[in-house]
């Protein structure tokens, strides 16, 4: 229950529904009752933000400083794993295997794919506990699409009890104790991860994958003309940052 709680309210916190709520509440203010000044302080503020949010420049620049922590692993060290962490999927048969894989889990698992090439003794270890009403979990998907890329069964290892980073450190721990690994994760999600990690007195070799912010050259309307791809941009560096406020205040 908590669990679920906390991804609900999670999710009504996020830039979007949250400026959404604001604006119905401007809306409401401004034909349901007198109070016109605050009605307008609530839709001005709303729509700025969103404006700002939705706007390449701001949402890189919110984004940035979480994703520089750590660089691109190019020249890994022997270990015995490489652990991907689970990220957005669903499941659905008909479909091509890695369609399956939604938003920054496919950049983790193929990154995850490109240390073991590098590393081909490691095992290859994927999480995720089934969501919702799917009939397969999180890293079973990420194992079925690894395998379609060419990595062997018996290489790879499956941890589908974990439902969030917390859980899948400790599964992790459990698993290789103090065995040296490398851990992928989204740029933006590495910082909050390790700190997880942390708390299991593990140290992985961290490997970001599925970088956001741009800093390569963009046409100029590229930059002054709002899109929900910035705006995404704006709700990843949100996100991490309500998980982080969310991970000091609990641990212990």
């Amino acid at each position: 229950m908590l669990f679920t709680l906390k991804k609900i309210i999670g999710g009504l916190l996020l830039p979007l529904p949250f400026l959404l709520v604001m604006l119905g509440v401007g809306l409401f203010l401004l034909w349901c009752s007198q109070r016109q000044r605050l009605a307008k302080i609530c839709l001005t503020t709303a729509w700025l933000l969103l404006l700002l949010l939705s706007l390449q420049p701001v949402a890189d620049r919110l984004l940035t400083p979480i994703e520089n922590h750590y660089p691109t692993l190019n020249h890994p060290t022997d270990v015995a794993a490489i652990v991907v962490l689970g990220g957005g999927y669903t499941y659905n048969p008909q479909w091509a295997p890695s369609s399956n894989l939604l938003g920054n889990s496919l950049p983790r698992i193929t990154e995850g794919i490109r240390q073991w090439r590098m590393n081909p003794s490691a095992k290859l270890i994927f999480t995720g506990a089934a969501a919702g009403d799917n009939p397969r979990s999180n890293a079973s998907v990420a194992e079925q699409v690894a395998e379609t890329l060419g990595i062997p069964k018996d290489k790879m290892v499956t941890l589908d009890a974990p439902r969030d980073t917390r859980q899948e450190a400790i599964a992790v721990k459990q698993l290789l104790g103090d065995k040296p690994f490398i851990l992928v994760t989204s740029a933006n999600h590495l910082p909050r991860a390790l700190q997880f990690f942390a708390e299991q007195h593990l140290s992985p070799i961290p490997a970001p994958a599925n970088q956001l912010a741009i800093h390569s050259p963009l046409n100029s309307w590229e930059r002054v003309i709002p899109s929900s791809y910035w705006l995404s941009h704006s709700e990843r560096a949100w996100y991490e940052g309500l998980g982080r406020a969310w991970q000091w205040m609990t641990q212990g």
